[in-house]
């Protein structure tokens, strides 16, 4: 039986999903460390992401060394991995990933990265390979079913991509970790998204002290 697709995603309490984009080679450009766009956009990221930082499975998964937190958020950020047979990302965040990722890259599973760019697969240690399919979203998301088994495919983003398979019908589940974080400004998580097409429902909500974590499935209007 085929898993579901699903993304999962931390998101600010202002509906903003990402600080607003600077160029990738900047992110993590050591000579724009010191540009004001560059140095908010770190900043603004880092606050998003800082309840997953302390967490004993994220420490493990980059090993970053023994020790880390427990509880319901390390429980869902390890779930979320377990689940995953293979992932689906866009062009601009290989980019950046590319660049910021350790060599023994985080997933461990096949990755499809969606791209006008022809490339040869790209392993790197730990069981991570990137593959890059030229021929759309569906193909990419064919491909990442048969290499994900029963196991279930993570569109991993970014927010472009994760709105294109949502508005195309082809998301089961999703999953918002609500940051308390205000942006202002940035890259909305449903702003490409026709409401009159999709009908959701709650199945699942979880808190700890840093975050709020709420699971929706979707379904056709």
């Amino acid at each position: 039986m085929a898993g579901k697709v699903f993304f999962s995603v931390t998101m600010s309490l202002d509906g903003f999903m990402a600080p607003e984009a600077v160029p990738a080679e900047d992110a993590f450009s050591p000579e724009k460390q010191d540009d004001p766009g560059v140095r908010r956009w770190t900043s603004k990221w880092s606050e998003l992401q800082a309840w997953l930082f302390p967490q004993r499975w994220f420490r493990e998964n980059l090993k970053l060394g023994e020790g880390g937190e427990e509880g319901v958020d390390n429980d869902i950020a390890r779930a979320t991995y377990e689940r995953t047979g293979a992932s689906v990302m866009g062009k601009r965040m290989f980019d950046l990933g590319e660049q910021a990722w350790p060599a023994e890259a985080p997933f461990h599973t096949p990755v499809f990265v969606v791209t006008h760019t022809e490339r040869d697969p790209w392993e790197r240690p730990g069981g991570t390979t990137f593959h890059f399919v030229n021929d759309g979203i569906e193909s990419a998301l064919d491909q990442a079913r048969e290499a994900a088994g029963d196991r279930d495919v993570r569109i991993a983003g970014g927010g472009e991509t994760i709105q294109e398979y949502l508005d195309t019908g082809l998301i089961d589940e999703f999953s918002v970790t609500l940051a308390p974080v205000l942006f202002g400004t940035g890259i909305r998580l449903f702003d490409r998204v026709d409401p009159d097409r999709l009908a959701l429902n709650q199945v699942r909500s979880a808190a700890s002290t840093r975050v709020t974590h709420l699971t929706y499935t979707v379904g056709k209007r």
